[in-house]
């Protein structure tokens, strides 16, 4: 574990003490502190007023009930959660996850890492983010249009095209976007196209969303690899997860020469040394909704299913963790390295644990942190707002360029910033540093807010 600043001691100590029980939200704030003594040693002025005491302070968190009704007419009730954490550089941006995982501390570790993305991307828009412990595996769809029309009722009050725009994360899809924007457009009596990102293309949502979690990682880490005269033709990749950001990173390695032998969900992995077929796998997931040991069952001959096991025992050259938090732990990082992992990028939020970041980097393995890999789905999101605010809609060729240009942007911004602060070759140090002047520069110029 890294150091901290004697400076930025007090303030992670004051961090804990208002936030217990939000190990999650504490392991992002001290990552991000654990960069921030090369910038208090260059500009002290960033000490001062409380700055970064304010920044890990979110300025709004909002719990709700969440009353709705099943099929057999029982009556149930979850949790809502939004937390408006900075609006700095614009409105509040993130999205919203339904899982039975969630509580106020994930919500809060996702909406810190989220101002400091959205800051990397160069484009209008603070960070936030909201769900729900809502789980809709196993669901109907009448459920599940039941529980987000009741989730929106109660959100509605606070999102608005300039004030915080929600979009989609881990459980929330295109159905759940529909639901809630049908909702929302009932409530409001108004279509505010813009009031929520990752829509359906019928109604207002933008090309290559779909794909721009998954396609940006993939940008990002072929950024990263040419730093190295390398790239992603002929090496062997592994992604955990198989949902959005996993299957359209596999389809965009794969597009640029690698090969994905394996892939998960939260039940085990599956090993196809052939290469996964991506398509069988959208079916699976994307349309039957199903487990991934369904992929051995149909493929059959030359596959594997492990249930229960660490896809991160497989060897490959590349890593890429698509599924969720500290997912990959110290012991799995060893194995990669151990195994020849050259290079890994984030996919999800936060997904490496500290000792995990630890090892790559003592190891010489290129690592690209999610805060700055995965930015490509907010900022298409931040594109799709573009496009309501002018009535406009841009091809998939278009939109994709605009998010290839702007993944080598953070990539070369990062690497730029860690040149500058001393530590080449750090992309966590740079993504940090670069996201958090971003965000306090504004700060500064709008006074004590």
């Amino acid at each position: 574990m890294t150091q901290l600043d004697e400076k930025l001691e007090p303030v992670l100590d004051e961090v804990a003490r208002r936030n217990p029980g939000e190990p999650e939200f504490l392991q992002a704030v001290r990552e991000v502190l654990e960069s921030l003594g090369r910038v208090i040693a260059k500009r002290p002025e960033y000490a001062d007023d409380a700055l970064i005491e304010r920044i890990c302070e979110p300025e709004r968190q909002i719990i709700f009930r969440v009353p709705w009704i099943d099929d057999k007419g029982r009556v149930c009730i979850n949790r809502g959660f939004r937390v408006q954490f900075n609006s700095a550089l614009g409105p509040y941006k993130g999205g919203i996850r339904f899982h039975p995982s969630v509580n106020v501390g994930i919500i809060k570790f996702l909406g810190f890492e989220q101002t400091f993305k959205n800051a990397l991307t160069g484009l209008p828009i603070g960070g936030g983010k909201g769900g729900s412990d809502f789980d809709p595996k196993g669901r109907s769809d009448a459920e599940v249009m039941r529980f987000c029309q009741s989730f929106m009722t109660e959100l509605s009050r606070h999102i608005g095209v300039y004030t915080d725009v929600p979009a989609g994360d881990i459980g929330v899809g295109g159905r759940e976007i529909g639901y809630m924007f049908g909702q929302y457009k009932r409530l409001r009596n108004s279509y505010e196209a813009g009031v929520l990102t990752g829509k359906g293309l019928s109604y207002g949502g933008s090309r290559a969303r779909t794909e721009a979690t998954g396609y940006g990682n993939t940008y990002f880490v072929q950024s990263m690899l040419a730093t190295q005269d390398q790239s992603f033709d002929g090496k062997r990749v592994v992604v955990s997860g198989s949902g959005n950001v996993a299957i359209y990173t596999m389809e965009k390695v794969g597009m640029l020469g690698g090969t994905v032998v394996a892939c998960s969900d939260s039940n085990g992995y599956v090993l196809d040394e052939n290469g996964i077929d991506l398509d069988l796998v959208k079916e699976i997931k994307e349309v039957r909704r199903e487990r991934i040991a369904e992929y051995a069952r149909i493929k059959g001959t030359g596959t594997h299913y492990i249930a229960g096991g660490t896809v991160w025992d497989v060897p490959c050259d590349i890593a890429m963790p698509s599924a969720t938090q500290n997912e990959l732990t110290g012991k799995d990082a060893r194995k990669l390295v151990r195994n020849g992992v050259m290079a890994v990028g984030e996919g999800a939020n936060m997904p490496s644990t500290p000792d995990a970041i630890h090892i790559f980097q003592q190891a010489g393995v290129m690592f690209a942190p999610g805060k700055a890999a995965n930015a490509g789905g907010v900022a298409t999101s931040a594109l799709e707002m573009q496009q309501n605010a002018s009535r406009d809609s841009w091809t998939f060729e278009q939109t994709e360029q605009r998010l290839a240009t702007i993944m080598r942007n953070i990539h070369d911004t990062c690497a730029e910033t860690a040149e500058e602060y001393g530590a080449p070759g750090d992309y966590v140090l740079g993504a940090n540093i670069a996201g958090f002047v971003c965000v306090a520069e504004a700060m500064e110029a709008l006074g004590v807010i």
